[in-house]
């Protein structure tokens, strides 16, 4: 093996995939219900997104962001235009738009600390690892970044009661995904909101797993009726091309002005071409009504069909973010659904994670439901 052995790989080839449908080397089909952890939002090769790649690979792929890119120019009007927020700066991956907001929020505030919260992630860069509130993530890796503190997640009274004088931003994620698919109280979130704008801090909320319709609207924390001042994103943006970005109110540009931050690839012309005809097909609002629909349908069968199998303790999510925990280690649970022809992850060492392409269908659903009540009912009968 010439590759680090940084991932605990399934004994699994993906060969080829089409929609919410992937085949492996041995010609076996599956419904993925990961979409390579929330990237793949209109499934495997979605036509219009193929397309817009391949009339680009045919122009240019590359030019640097040192010349106009007319293509990036028309991703971030799509994108700023469904949020409260100004200007885009585009990227590479959640890590690198979650690290340009902690530069922009520190640059901006003249501050250094950064308050996140416990069981977080924000990505595995030693600025965001260090904002990442999992001691597991941490290992290892000797003296973190100290300017950043864990407060509890959902626990408003704690972000009331905190003193934020000498800090420079609030960072939260709507939903914890890797941490449990855990969703923030409008209560709590509300809460972060109002400490930021009596302390001076910036309010950033971390999208890059919960936004581009994965929650049946463009960026989940427009459930709760947040006035964010950055938001991140990256993962659902380029339907599986390599792309992050952040987005920000129009006071922070003279913060950000030339020089102070950049990207070699960040945007280049096939990336930027991917995330334009991402948005124009996702965030419709016919397609992110549909979102919700499937969403609770998806949620109704489940939580009808799994909650009374002993062993499943909750099910929780929003839209098509679905965790179900389990009263154990659900990994055994994340194989045997994949020898049924059903692709989960984990989310925490006892949470089955469902992250379906937001076009699957009704059908679809139904199959991964059914296999999901079959398995674990199997398991847990089969238990002494």
């Amino acid at each position: 093996m010439s590759v680090f052995p940084t991932y605990n790989r399934f004994p699994l080839t993906i060969e080829s995939g089409k929609g919410t449908v992937v085949t492996d080397d041995e010609g076996n089909q599956y419904l993925d219900f990961v979409s390579g952890i929330a990237v793949c939002n209109l499934g495997h090769r979605p036509p219009a997104v193929e397309q817009a790649i391949q009339e680009q690979l045919g122009k240019v792929w590359h030019v640097s962001n040192l010349y106009q890119i007319p293509v990036q120019q028309e991703a971030a009007e799509l994108l700023t235009a469904e949020t409260n927020l100004d200007y885009a700066f585009f990227c590479n991956s959640g890590a690198e738009a979650n690290e340009a907001a902690i530069k922009l929020a520190r640059k901006h505030t003249g501050k250094e600390k950064i308050i996140t919260f416990k069981q977080s992630f924000h990505g595995r860069t030693f600025a965001t690892m260090s904002a990442t509130g999992q001691d597991k993530v941490h290992q290892g890796f000797g003296t973190l970044l100290p300017t950043f503190e864990y407060l509890p997640y959902n626990d408003s009274e704690a972000v009331t009661e905190w003193d934020g004088e000498d800090t420079a931003a609030i960072m939260v994620e709507v939903i914890q995904g890797e941490g449990g698919v855990v969703e923030g109280t409008e209560l709590f979130l509300q809460a972060v909101q109002k400490k930021c704008r009596e302390t001076g801090a910036l309010f950033i909320i971390d999208e890059v797993q919960t936004g581009i319709g994965r929650t049946g609207e463009p960026f989940a924390y427009q459930h709760f009726g947040l006035d964010p001042d950055i938001v991140t994103s990256a993962k659902g943006l380029g339907s599986g091309f390599p792309v992050g970005a952040m987005l920000g109110k129009a006071e922070l540009a003279e913060t950000f002005t030339a020089g102070s931050h950049g990207s070699t690839f960040g945007g280049n012309p096939l990336a930027s071409a991917a995330v334009k005809a991402t948005l124009q097909t996702i965030f419709p609002k016919q397609f992110l009504q549909d979102v919700k629909e499937k969403g609770s349908y998806l949620q109704q069968q489940i939580k009808s069909k799994l909650s009374p199998i002993d062993g499943v303790k909750e099910v929780r999510g929003k839209g098509l973010m679905i965790g179900i925990e389990m009263d154990t280690q659900a990994i055994e649970f994340i194989h045997k659904l994949r020898g049924k022809g059903l692709l989960a992850v984990l989310a925490g060492p006892q949470v089955i994670r469902l992250l379906p392409p937001l076009n699957v269908s009704g059908e679809e659903i139904d199959r991964a439901v059914s296999i999901l009540e079959d398995v674990l009912q199997l398991e847990k009968s089969s238990t002494p």
